[in-house]
């Protein structure tokens, strides 16, 4: 299993973590054509390589063009992300977040998640941030999240009608049942003290009702960590109160993210790490180093310490995890399964999509006969231990199931790589996300994603089978073919 760990003890936000996994091999190409599908050219994904407290980060910066200040439902938001052509398991997790930070903010203000309006998290830029997340996690084919303690900063920042509590009210909401502090773990009160600097100083992204006006910074650079809000109509980012204090380290979109993602809170998982990320804030600050950092780690095995050659190296735009002798990798999951023979078969669809909402690995449902003949269905779902409880529940609610049986089951996949290639079709190029499997350094098989193929038809006219058919003859003349070395980086 490819386990994701996130090192959040210096504060978290949305662009820190995109950078934080771009940093470790996601592809941007991969990346930005998940960003066009929800919202066509109207999102541009850039990134840079920075130093943040002698440490080298790359900061992702997500910019919305054209877009003005835009307040948006969680409905929606959750309406926009429904339609666009995402993979799944990408749509299903900027729904966790999103849905997260709604809860949120109805309890903070009193009001139902209905009626709940998104501000600045409801701008393109920040929903950019959200999606780029989710399909960044995806194409380096992490199957579970885990994090550290947060960050959260201490103080209060100066706002047109008054001072506001750090952290603030939605941020804290966010933080029930999770372990945070107010500094980072490597703060330095007489450098912060010397330099006068504060903490990620922008203001809030959270919601708000709409009594409120609210000013707005559309370049997430201009920001600490990510999009600036600032409250009345100033611009810029809000002041703390008292230069002895740090500000904001932890803003809503990253603690929501979190949240969502991570199974669990703890420190870096037992395993063999294959590589790690380092995702930058916007400022530089004396006393720490202004990052969220993430280390991919195969916790299903661990290399002998006398065999170092068994670690992968992994790297930027290759994926690898510890692998067996043949470069494929073992993982041990549970299958759970049901029979039931009174299930109205429209109803399928919904509870696949519960299953892999509840975080299993895959779901289907297989034809069978029953005893006397009577056809019926077998719905299965793999899963690992994290997530058991929830897809048990999800077949003894979702189904006419009285009972479910669990068979631990080994699965081997192979190594994956995500690479780009451009098809040019009616109505301009098209950037297609290829899956290349791969072990011992050797391509087995690559094909494009289907949602990629699916987005590029839509947009040149042409039938899936057409665009499939062109992607797969780009795919040889790329060199991309059984026995072929894995491409380089193609970020």
């Amino acid at each position: 299993m490819t386990t994701l760990w996130i090192d959040a003890t210096a504060g978290v936000a949305g662009d820190m973590l995109l950078g934080t996994l771009i940093d470790a091999g996601a592809p941007v190409e991969g990346i930005q054509a998940a960003l066009d599908a929800v919202a066509p050219g109207a999102i541009q994904l850039r990134r840079e390589e920075v130093v943040r407290g002698a440490m080298r980060a790359t900061h992702a910066r997500v910019i919305q063009v054209g877009e003005q200040t835009v307040e948006r439902t969680w409905s929606a938001i959750r309406s926009l992300l429904t339609r666009a052509a995402l993979a799944e398991v990408t749509r299903r997790r900027a729904l966790a977040a999103f849905e997260r930070l709604a809860v949120a903010e109805a309890h903070v203000h009193g009001m139902s998640v209905a009626d709940v309006h998104f501000h600045e998290v409801g701008g393109l830029d920040a929903i950019g941030d959200v999606v780029g997340v989710c399909e960044a996690l995806r194409l380096l084919g992490v199957d579970e999240v885990e994090a550290s303690w947060v960050a959260l900063g201490n103080g209060r920042i100066k706002a047109a009608h008054g001072l506001m509590p750090v952290p603030a009210p939605a941020v804290l909401e966010l933080t029930r049942g999770w372990q945070v502090r107010s500094l980072p773990g490597e703060y330095d009160p007489a450098a912060h003290h010397h330099s006068h600097d504060h903490g990620h100083t922008h203001a809030h992204d959270h919601a708000h009702d709409h009594d409120h006006g609210h000013g707005h910074v559309h370049d997430a650079a201009q920001a600490g960590h990510e999009h600036a809000h600032t409250h009345g109509h100033e611009e810029g980012p809000a002041a703390v109160a008292d230069r002895r204090d740090i500000g904001e380290l932890a803003t809503p979109t990253g603690l929501a993210l979190i949240r969502a993602l991570a199974s669990r809170c703890t420190d870096m998982p037992a395993g063999v790490p294959s590589v790690a990320g380092v995702g930058a804030g916007g400022k530089d600050f004396p006393g720490w180093a202004n990052v969220v950092r993430a280390v991919l780690t195969d916790t299903t095995a661990i290399a002998p310490a006398d065999r170092p050659q068994d670690v992968p190296a992994g790297g930027q735009g290759q994926v690898s995890s510890a692998v067996g002798p043949d470069g494929t990798t073992p993982t041990v999951l549970t299958e759970v399964a049901a029979n039931v023979d009174d299930l109205d078969h429209r109803l399928v669809p919904g509870v696949i999509d519960a299953l892999l909402a509840a975080g299993a690995v895959d779901a289907w449902a297989t034809a069978i006969h029953m005893k006397k003949g009577r056809p019926a269905l077998t719905l299965s779902a793999l899963t690992d231990a994290g997530h058991r409880d929830a897809v048990v529940e999800v077949l003894l609610t979702r189904t006419t199931t009285l009972g479910v049986r669990e068979t631990a089951v080994t699965r081997t996949v192979l190594n994956r790589t995500w690479a780009t290639v451009s098809l040019d079709l009616p109505g301009g190029a098209q950037a297609l996300s290829v899956k290349i499997g791969h072990r011992d350094g050797r391509i087995v098989h690559a094909q494009a994603e289907w949602s990629s193929l699916a987005q590029a038809a839509a947009a040149s006219g042409l039938t899936e089978r057409d665009v499939e058919q062109r992607a797969a003859a780009a795919i040889v003349a790329a060199g991309w073919v059984a026995g072929a070395r894995v491409p380089a980086d193609q970020s």
